[in-house]
Protein backbone atom coordinates (compact mmCIF):
# COMPACT_ATOMS: atom_id res chain seq x y z
CA UNK A 1 0.00 0.00 0.00
CA UNK A 2 2.91 2.63 0.53
CA UNK A 3 4.95 2.92 -2.76
CA UNK A 4 7.52 5.59 -2.62
CA UNK A 5 8.08 7.07 -6.20
CA UNK A 6 10.40 10.04 -7.56
CA UNK A 7 8.90 12.78 -5.17
CA UNK A 8 8.03 10.10 -1.79
CA UNK A 9 5.17 8.86 -1.42
CA UNK A 10 1.85 10.09 -2.24
CA UNK A 11 -2.03 8.40 -2.30
CA UNK A 12 -5.40 9.47 -2.81
CA UNK A 13 -6.87 10.90 0.73
CA UNK A 14 -8.92 8.44 2.57
CA UNK A 15 -7.99 5.54 -0.07
CA UNK A 16 -4.45 4.63 0.57
CA UNK A 17 -3.33 8.05 2.58
CA UNK A 18 -5.01 6.63 5.54
CA UNK A 19 -3.90 6.99 9.78
CA UNK A 20 -3.28 2.76 9.42
CA UNK A 21 -0.61 3.93 6.35
CA UNK A 22 0.76 7.21 8.34
CA UNK A 23 1.22 4.80 11.09
CA UNK A 24 2.55 1.93 9.54
CA UNK A 25 5.08 4.15 7.74
CA UNK A 26 5.73 6.08 11.46
CA UNK A 27 6.55 2.16 12.71
CA UNK A 28 8.83 1.52 9.42
CA UNK A 29 11.15 4.00 10.07
CA UNK A 30 11.42 3.59 13.66
CA UNK A 31 12.55 0.06 12.51
CA UNK A 32 14.68 1.43 10.04
CA UNK A 33 16.46 4.25 12.79
CA UNK A 34 17.10 1.82 15.44
CA UNK A 35 18.36 -0.85 13.26
CA UNK A 36 20.94 2.34 12.05
CA UNK A 37 21.58 3.23 15.65
CA UNK A 38 20.54 6.65 14.94
CA UNK A 39 17.14 6.69 16.63
CA UNK A 40 18.26 8.79 19.27
CA UNK A 41 19.02 11.77 17.70
CA UNK A 42 14.70 11.81 16.43
CA UNK A 43 13.42 13.13 13.52
CA UNK A 44 11.98 16.84 12.87
CA UNK A 45 8.53 16.36 10.51
CA UNK A 46 6.52 19.23 8.81
CA UNK A 47 3.61 19.40 7.20
CA UNK A 48 1.81 21.62 4.27
CA UNK A 49 -1.68 23.53 4.08
CA UNK A 50 -3.24 20.25 2.56
CA UNK A 51 -6.04 18.57 3.90
CA UNK A 52 -5.19 16.01 7.34
CA UNK A 53 -1.71 17.21 6.77
CA UNK A 54 -0.96 18.39 10.37
CA UNK A 55 -2.89 15.90 11.75
CA UNK A 56 -0.95 13.36 9.85
CA UNK A 57 2.07 14.52 11.29
CA UNK A 58 0.61 14.25 15.26
CA UNK A 59 -0.79 10.71 14.15
CA UNK A 60 2.84 9.75 13.10
CA UNK A 61 4.26 11.57 16.29
CA UNK A 62 2.26 9.02 18.75
CA UNK A 63 3.85 5.67 16.80
CA UNK A 64 7.37 7.03 17.36
CA UNK A 65 7.06 8.39 21.06
CA UNK A 66 5.78 4.91 21.92
CA UNK A 67 8.63 3.75 20.18
CA UNK A 68 10.81 6.19 21.91
CA UNK A 69 11.89 8.42 19.25
CA UNK A 70 11.67 12.11 19.48
CA UNK A 71 9.90 14.23 16.98
CA UNK A 72 10.99 17.37 16.47
CA UNK A 73 7.36 18.86 15.31
CA UNK A 74 7.71 22.34 13.09
CA UNK A 75 4.19 23.37 14.42
CA UNK A 76 3.14 25.57 11.38
CA UNK A 77 2.71 24.93 7.72
CA UNK A 78 5.73 25.70 6.39
CA UNK A 79 7.76 24.78 2.71
CA UNK A 80 9.66 21.60 2.08
CA UNK A 81 12.95 22.94 2.17
CA UNK A 82 12.97 24.44 5.55
CA UNK A 83 12.58 20.47 6.72
CA UNK A 84 15.30 19.65 4.53
CA UNK A 85 17.76 22.73 5.26
CA UNK A 86 16.82 21.72 8.97
CA UNK A 87 18.13 17.81 8.89
CA UNK A 88 21.22 19.42 6.63
CA UNK A 89 22.21 21.98 8.86
CA UNK A 90 21.92 19.75 12.57
CA UNK A 91 23.41 16.88 10.72
CA UNK A 92 20.22 14.90 11.30
CA UNK A 93 19.87 11.44 9.87
CA UNK A 94 16.20 11.61 9.24
CA UNK A 95 13.33 14.11 8.67
CA UNK A 96 9.67 14.03 7.49
CA UNK A 97 7.30 16.48 5.28
CA UNK A 98 4.13 15.65 4.97
CA UNK A 99 3.12 16.87 1.41
CA UNK A 100 1.96 15.47 -2.17
CA UNK A 101 3.83 18.57 -3.42
CA UNK A 102 1.94 19.86 -6.86
CA UNK A 103 -0.64 17.15 -6.94
CA UNK A 104 -3.94 17.70 -7.30
CA UNK A 105 -5.99 18.40 -4.05
CA UNK A 106 -7.56 14.93 -3.06
CA UNK A 107 -3.80 13.56 -2.63
CA UNK A 108 -1.71 13.68 0.25
CA UNK A 109 1.79 12.47 1.02
CA UNK A 110 4.94 11.68 2.72
CA UNK A 111 8.50 13.05 1.52
CA UNK A 112 11.51 11.23 3.17
CA UNK A 113 14.75 13.49 4.10
CA UNK A 114 17.97 11.84 4.59
CA UNK A 115 21.47 12.45 5.38
CA UNK A 116 22.74 16.10 4.22
CA UNK A 117 18.96 17.16 3.63
CA UNK A 118 18.75 15.21 0.54
CA UNK A 119 15.51 13.25 -0.81
CA UNK A 120 15.77 9.82 0.29
CA UNK A 121 17.70 7.23 -2.03
CA UNK A 122 15.81 4.59 -4.29
CA UNK A 123 17.77 2.29 -1.92
CA UNK A 124 16.39 4.22 0.92
CA UNK A 125 12.90 4.02 -0.23
CA UNK A 126 12.85 0.58 -1.34
CA UNK A 127 14.77 -0.48 2.60
CA UNK A 128 11.51 1.68 3.87
CA UNK A 129 9.30 -0.26 1.77
CA UNK A 130 10.71 -3.35 3.25
CA UNK A 131 10.38 -2.05 6.66
CA UNK A 132 6.44 -1.45 6.13
CA UNK A 133 6.03 -5.28 5.11
CA UNK A 134 8.01 -6.49 8.33
CA UNK A 135 6.02 -3.88 10.23
CA UNK A 136 2.48 -5.10 8.59
CA UNK A 137 3.57 -8.28 9.50
CA UNK A 138 4.26 -7.93 13.16
CA UNK A 139 0.08 -6.82 13.39
CA UNK A 140 -0.96 -4.44 16.29
CA UNK A 141 0.81 -0.52 15.87
CA UNK A 142 1.13 1.22 19.37
CA UNK A 143 1.10 4.59 19.31
CA UNK A 144 0.27 7.18 22.70
CA UNK A 145 -2.15 9.97 22.37
CA UNK A 146 -0.53 13.13 21.10
CA UNK A 147 -1.37 15.09 23.85
CA UNK A 148 -0.12 12.86 26.21
CA UNK A 149 3.65 12.18 24.42
CA UNK A 150 3.69 16.14 24.23
CA UNK A 151 3.82 16.78 27.96
CA UNK A 152 6.52 14.01 28.00
CA UNK A 153 8.83 15.41 26.06
CA UNK A 154 8.91 12.58 23.53
CA UNK A 155 7.63 15.17 21.20
CA UNK A 156 8.84 19.39 20.76
CA UNK A 157 6.73 21.67 19.10
CA UNK A 158 9.07 24.57 17.32
CA UNK A 159 9.74 26.30 14.20
CA UNK A 160 12.91 27.16 12.87
CA UNK A 161 11.92 29.06 10.23
CA UNK A 162 14.35 32.62 11.31
CA UNK A 163 17.21 30.35 11.14
CA UNK A 164 16.00 28.76 7.49
CA UNK A 165 15.46 32.69 6.01
CA UNK A 166 18.67 33.92 7.65
CA UNK A 167 20.58 31.41 5.64
CA UNK A 168 19.01 32.50 2.27
CA UNK A 169 19.46 35.94 3.13
CA UNK A 170 23.21 35.19 4.18
CA UNK A 171 23.25 34.35 0.78
CA UNK A 172 21.87 36.96 -1.58
CA UNK A 173 22.89 40.74 -2.44
CA UNK A 174 20.12 41.76 -0.15
CA UNK A 175 21.89 44.97 -0.48
CA UNK A 176 21.31 45.64 -4.27
CA UNK A 177 17.81 44.63 -3.88
CA UNK A 178 17.27 47.16 -1.81
CA UNK A 179 19.20 49.94 -3.95
CA UNK A 180 16.56 48.89 -6.80
CA UNK A 181 12.80 49.58 -5.22
CA UNK A 182 11.25 46.34 -6.98
CA UNK A 183 7.51 45.84 -7.15
CA UNK A 184 6.77 42.23 -7.27
CA UNK A 185 3.62 40.43 -6.65
CA UNK A 186 3.74 36.84 -5.20
CA UNK A 187 1.17 33.99 -6.18
CA UNK A 188 1.97 31.25 -3.38
CA UNK A 189 -1.21 29.59 -5.22
CA UNK A 190 -2.97 28.97 -1.51
CA UNK A 191 0.37 26.89 -0.18
CA UNK A 192 2.94 27.80 1.95
CA UNK A 193 5.59 30.10 -0.08
CA UNK A 194 3.72 33.45 1.42
CA UNK A 195 5.40 34.07 4.78
CA UNK A 196 8.92 32.96 4.19
CA UNK A 197 9.71 35.12 0.65
CA UNK A 198 7.70 37.86 1.90
CA UNK A 199 9.76 38.51 4.74
CA UNK A 200 12.93 37.88 2.53
CA UNK A 201 12.23 40.48 -0.38
CA UNK A 202 10.19 42.92 2.42
CA UNK A 203 13.70 42.98 4.42
CA UNK A 204 15.20 43.94 0.70
CA UNK A 205 12.90 46.74 0.84
CA UNK A 206 10.76 45.35 -2.13
CA UNK A 207 6.82 46.23 -2.28
CA UNK A 208 5.14 43.13 -2.14
CA UNK A 209 1.78 42.23 -3.50
CA UNK A 210 0.11 38.89 -2.77
CA UNK A 211 -2.65 36.92 -5.23
CA UNK A 212 -4.23 33.61 -3.48
CA UNK A 213 -2.76 33.80 -0.14
CA UNK A 214 -5.62 32.48 1.94
CA UNK A 215 -5.62 28.74 3.12
CA UNK A 216 -7.50 26.43 0.82
CA UNK A 217 -6.99 23.18 1.06
CA UNK A 218 -8.50 23.23 -2.12
CA UNK A 219 -6.16 25.73 -3.64
CA UNK A 220 -8.68 27.12 -5.89
CA UNK A 221 -10.24 23.68 -7.22
CA UNK A 222 -6.88 23.95 -9.70
CA UNK A 223 -3.80 21.74 -9.13
CA UNK A 224 -1.18 23.79 -6.73
CA UNK A 225 1.60 23.51 -9.81
CA UNK A 226 3.01 27.11 -11.42
CA UNK A 227 1.46 26.21 -14.54
CA UNK A 228 0.77 28.60 -17.76
CA UNK A 229 -2.54 27.99 -17.40
CA UNK A 230 -2.65 28.54 -13.98
CA UNK A 231 -1.27 31.39 -13.81
CA UNK A 232 -3.41 33.66 -15.83
CA UNK A 233 -4.28 35.83 -13.02
CA UNK A 234 -0.47 36.54 -11.89
CA UNK A 235 0.15 37.43 -15.56
CA UNK A 236 -3.24 39.78 -15.42
CA UNK A 237 -1.45 41.62 -12.38
CA UNK A 238 1.61 42.29 -13.52
CA UNK A 239 0.83 43.56 -16.26
CA UNK A 240 -2.21 46.04 -15.14
CA UNK A 241 -0.13 46.93 -12.42
CA UNK A 242 3.15 46.98 -14.21
CA UNK A 243 5.17 45.00 -11.75
CA UNK A 244 8.60 44.23 -12.08
CA UNK A 245 7.77 40.48 -11.88
CA UNK A 246 5.55 38.08 -10.27
CA UNK A 247 6.39 35.05 -9.06
CA UNK A 248 4.46 31.74 -8.05
CA UNK A 249 5.14 28.29 -5.79
CA UNK A 250 3.92 25.09 -5.94
CA UNK A 251 1.57 24.09 -2.92
CA UNK A 252 5.00 23.31 -0.84
CA UNK A 253 6.59 25.87 -2.07
CA UNK A 254 9.92 23.54 -3.47
CA UNK A 255 9.35 24.68 -7.28
CA UNK A 256 8.38 28.02 -8.87
CA UNK A 257 6.86 29.31 -11.73
CA UNK A 258 7.40 33.14 -13.11
CA UNK A 259 6.19 36.22 -15.06
CA UNK A 260 8.39 38.80 -16.69
CA UNK A 261 7.78 42.11 -16.48
CA UNK A 262 6.23 42.27 -20.35
CA UNK A 263 3.85 39.13 -18.82
CA UNK A 264 5.14 36.52 -20.18
CA UNK A 265 5.10 33.27 -18.93
CA UNK A 266 8.50 31.68 -18.13
CA UNK A 267 8.98 27.92 -18.23
CA UNK A 268 11.17 25.85 -15.76
CA UNK A 269 13.67 25.75 -18.21
CA UNK A 270 13.33 29.50 -18.75
CA UNK A 271 14.23 30.11 -15.85
CA UNK A 272 17.79 27.27 -15.33
CA UNK A 273 18.68 28.77 -18.42
CA UNK A 274 18.62 32.66 -16.81
CA UNK A 275 20.08 31.46 -13.38
CA UNK A 276 22.81 29.12 -15.34
CA UNK A 277 24.10 32.77 -17.47
CA UNK A 278 23.77 34.87 -14.31
CA UNK A 279 25.76 32.64 -11.99
CA UNK A 280 28.17 32.31 -15.29
CA UNK A 281 28.11 35.43 -16.69
CA UNK A 282 27.66 37.90 -13.97
CA UNK A 283 28.67 36.61 -11.11
CA UNK A 284 32.21 35.02 -12.51
CA UNK A 285 30.89 31.02 -10.89
CA UNK A 286 32.46 28.39 -12.73
CA UNK A 287 31.25 24.85 -12.92
CA UNK A 288 29.17 22.42 -14.77
CA UNK A 289 25.24 22.06 -14.54
CA UNK A 290 22.68 19.08 -13.50
CA UNK A 291 19.35 18.21 -15.48
CA UNK A 292 17.36 15.59 -15.61
CA UNK A 293 16.28 13.79 -19.13
CA UNK A 294 13.21 16.06 -19.27
CA UNK A 295 14.52 18.98 -18.81
CA UNK A 296 16.30 21.51 -22.01
CA UNK A 297 19.65 20.88 -23.56
CA UNK A 298 20.04 24.72 -23.64
CA UNK A 299 21.85 24.51 -20.61
CA UNK A 300 24.45 21.68 -22.59
CA UNK A 301 24.84 24.80 -25.49
CA UNK A 302 25.75 26.93 -22.51
CA UNK A 303 27.99 25.10 -20.65
CA UNK A 304 29.51 24.08 -23.86
CA UNK A 305 30.26 27.89 -24.51
CA UNK A 306 31.61 28.38 -21.03
CA UNK A 307 34.05 25.40 -21.30
CA UNK A 308 31.62 23.18 -18.85
CA UNK A 309 29.98 20.26 -18.94
CA UNK A 310 26.04 19.60 -18.24
CA UNK A 311 25.24 16.25 -16.87
CA UNK A 312 22.46 13.89 -17.72
CA UNK A 313 20.37 11.64 -14.63
CA UNK A 314 17.04 10.28 -14.13
CA UNK A 315 13.94 11.82 -12.97
CA UNK A 316 14.00 12.60 -9.40
CA UNK A 317 15.77 15.57 -7.92
CA UNK A 318 17.98 12.48 -5.73
CA UNK A 319 19.69 12.35 -8.71
CA UNK A 320 20.35 15.79 -9.49
CA UNK A 321 21.84 16.48 -6.14
CA UNK A 322 23.91 13.46 -5.88
CA UNK A 323 25.63 14.20 -9.23
CA UNK A 324 26.29 18.16 -7.90
CA UNK A 325 27.78 16.60 -4.96
CA UNK A 326 29.94 14.57 -7.20
CA UNK A 327 30.89 16.92 -10.01
CA UNK A 328 30.78 20.49 -8.27
CA UNK A 329 28.11 21.66 -10.74
CA UNK A 330 26.90 25.07 -9.88
CA UNK A 331 23.24 24.57 -10.51
CA UNK A 332 21.34 21.46 -10.86
CA UNK A 333 17.11 21.38 -11.96
CA UNK A 334 14.37 20.03 -13.85
CA UNK A 335 11.47 21.42 -16.19
CA UNK A 336 8.73 20.24 -13.94
CA UNK A 337 9.82 23.56 -11.69
CA UNK A 338 12.37 22.57 -9.09
CA UNK A 339 16.06 23.77 -9.34
CA UNK A 340 19.15 24.27 -6.29
CA UNK A 341 22.32 26.50 -6.52
CA UNK A 342 25.75 24.85 -4.91
CA UNK A 343 26.21 26.14 -1.36
CA UNK A 344 22.29 26.02 -0.65
CA UNK A 345 20.32 22.85 0.33
CA UNK A 346 20.92 19.16 -1.41
CA UNK A 347 17.16 19.89 -3.02
CA UNK A 348 14.78 22.06 -4.52
CA UNK A 349 14.07 25.13 -3.53
CA UNK A 350 11.50 27.96 -4.85
CA UNK A 351 12.34 30.13 -2.12
CA UNK A 352 15.58 30.23 -2.52
CA UNK A 353 15.51 30.21 -6.41
CA UNK A 354 12.81 33.07 -6.08
CA UNK A 355 15.38 35.97 -3.77
CA UNK A 356 18.37 34.43 -6.44
CA UNK A 357 15.92 35.93 -9.59
CA UNK A 358 15.03 38.86 -8.30
CA UNK A 359 19.22 39.27 -7.05
CA UNK A 360 19.54 38.88 -10.56
CA UNK A 361 17.60 41.58 -11.50
CA UNK A 362 18.73 44.17 -9.22
CA UNK A 363 22.55 42.89 -9.98
CA UNK A 364 22.40 43.16 -13.95
CA UNK A 365 19.79 46.25 -14.06
CA UNK A 366 18.20 44.54 -16.71
CA UNK A 367 14.62 43.18 -16.45
CA UNK A 368 13.97 39.85 -17.26
CA UNK A 369 12.81 40.62 -20.66
CA UNK A 370 15.62 42.44 -21.70
CA UNK A 371 18.08 39.03 -19.86
CA UNK A 372 16.03 36.56 -22.15
CA UNK A 373 16.49 38.36 -25.32
CA UNK A 374 20.76 38.72 -24.40
CA UNK A 375 20.37 34.80 -23.97
CA UNK A 376 18.68 34.10 -27.03
CA UNK A 377 21.06 36.65 -29.05
CA UNK A 378 23.96 34.22 -28.08
CA UNK A 379 22.48 30.93 -27.75
CA UNK A 380 19.47 30.78 -30.05
CA UNK A 381 15.98 29.91 -29.18
CA UNK A 382 14.09 26.31 -28.66
CA UNK A 383 10.28 25.38 -27.95
CA UNK A 384 9.66 22.34 -25.77
CA UNK A 385 6.31 20.67 -25.92
CA UNK A 386 4.74 18.14 -23.28
CA UNK A 387 1.48 15.77 -23.10
CA UNK A 388 0.37 13.87 -20.99
CA UNK A 389 -2.10 10.96 -20.81
CA UNK A 390 -3.82 8.53 -18.52
CA UNK A 391 -3.84 4.77 -18.93
CA UNK A 392 -5.20 1.66 -17.33
CA UNK A 393 -3.20 -0.81 -15.87
CA UNK A 394 -3.77 -3.00 -19.30
CA UNK A 395 -2.59 -0.25 -21.74
CA UNK A 396 0.22 0.76 -19.02
CA UNK A 397 1.88 -3.31 -19.86
CA UNK A 398 1.49 -3.02 -23.34
CA UNK A 399 3.07 0.10 -23.48
CA UNK A 400 5.66 -1.10 -21.43
CA UNK A 401 6.04 -4.09 -23.99
CA UNK A 402 6.14 -1.90 -27.06
CA UNK A 403 8.73 1.05 -25.15
CA UNK A 404 11.60 -1.18 -23.05
CA UNK A 405 10.94 -4.49 -24.35
CA UNK A 406 10.06 -4.72 -27.88
CA UNK A 407 11.86 -1.19 -28.10
CA UNK A 408 9.72 -0.58 -31.26
CA UNK A 409 10.03 3.25 -32.30
CA UNK A 410 7.86 5.36 -34.10
CA UNK A 411 9.30 7.10 -37.90
CA UNK A 412 9.97 10.65 -36.50
CA UNK A 413 11.37 11.76 -40.16
CA UNK A 414 14.68 12.49 -38.81
CA UNK A 415 16.94 9.94 -38.50
CA UNK A 416 17.85 9.22 -34.28
CA UNK A 417 21.55 9.66 -33.10
CA UNK A 418 20.92 7.69 -30.52
CA UNK A 419 18.52 6.14 -28.01
CA UNK A 420 18.83 5.89 -24.30
CA UNK A 421 16.61 4.28 -21.66
CA UNK A 422 18.13 5.75 -19.09
CA UNK A 423 14.77 6.30 -17.76
CA UNK A 424 11.77 6.26 -19.69
CA UNK A 425 12.62 5.80 -23.88
CA UNK A 426 14.48 8.77 -25.13
CA UNK A 427 15.46 9.84 -28.56
CA UNK A 428 18.10 12.06 -29.59
CA UNK A 429 17.71 13.19 -32.73
CA UNK A 430 20.46 14.58 -35.20
CA UNK A 431 19.22 18.59 -35.76
CA UNK A 432 19.84 18.48 -31.68
CA UNK A 433 16.05 18.00 -30.86
CA UNK A 434 15.18 15.13 -28.75
CA UNK A 435 11.74 13.65 -27.45
CA UNK A 436 10.91 11.19 -24.49
CA UNK A 437 8.36 8.98 -23.42
CA UNK A 438 8.64 7.80 -19.88
CA UNK A 439 5.70 7.24 -16.55
CA UNK A 440 5.63 9.52 -14.36
CA UNK A 441 7.11 9.00 -10.92
CA UNK A 442 4.54 11.01 -9.45
CA UNK A 443 1.10 10.40 -11.13
CA UNK A 444 -0.48 7.85 -13.22
CA UNK A 445 0.31 9.31 -16.47
CA UNK A 446 2.79 8.56 -19.05
CA UNK A 447 4.55 12.06 -20.65
CA UNK A 448 5.85 13.04 -23.66
CA UNK A 449 8.31 15.72 -23.79
CA UNK A 450 10.03 17.09 -27.11
CA UNK A 451 12.48 20.10 -27.91
CA UNK A 452 13.02 21.23 -30.78
CA UNK A 453 14.29 24.38 -32.59
CA UNK A 454 10.80 25.31 -33.84
CA UNK A 455 7.55 25.25 -32.02
CA UNK A 456 5.65 23.84 -35.01
CA UNK A 457 8.69 21.03 -35.36
CA UNK A 458 7.83 20.05 -31.29
CA UNK A 459 4.00 19.81 -31.53
CA UNK A 460 4.44 17.57 -34.98
CA UNK A 461 7.01 14.93 -32.91
CA UNK A 462 4.59 14.53 -29.97
CA UNK A 463 1.42 13.53 -32.46
CA UNK A 464 3.27 11.23 -34.05
CA UNK A 465 5.04 9.49 -31.00
CA UNK A 466 1.26 9.77 -29.36
CA UNK A 467 -0.28 7.77 -32.27
CA UNK A 468 2.37 5.64 -32.14
CA UNK A 469 1.69 4.79 -29.20
CA UNK A 470 -2.08 4.73 -29.67
CA UNK A 471 -2.37 7.15 -27.04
Amino acid sequence: MIHFGTGGWRAVIGDEFTRKNIQLLAKAMSMKMKAENVAEEGIVIGYDRRFLSKEAVKWACEVFAAEEIKCLFVNHSEPTPLIMFYVEKHKMHYGMMVTASHNPAIYNGIKVFTYGGRDASEEQTREIEEYVRMAEAEGQIQYVDYEEVKTRGWVVEFNPLNEYLDNIIANINMQAIRDCGLHIVLDPMYGVGQDAIKTILSTARCEIDIIHGTHDTLFGRRMPAPSKDALTELRTYVTEMECDLGIATDGDADRLGVIDDKGHYLTANDILRLLYYYLLKYKGWRGPAVRNVATTHMLDRMAEAFGEVCYEVPVGFKYISAKMQETGAIIGGESSGGLTVRGHINGKDGVYAASLLVEMIAVTGKKLSELTEEIEERFGTTYMEERSYKFTPERKAELIKLLFEDKRLPELGILAEKVSYLDGCKVYLKNGGWIIARFSGTEPLLRIFCEMPKEEEAKRYCDEFADFLML
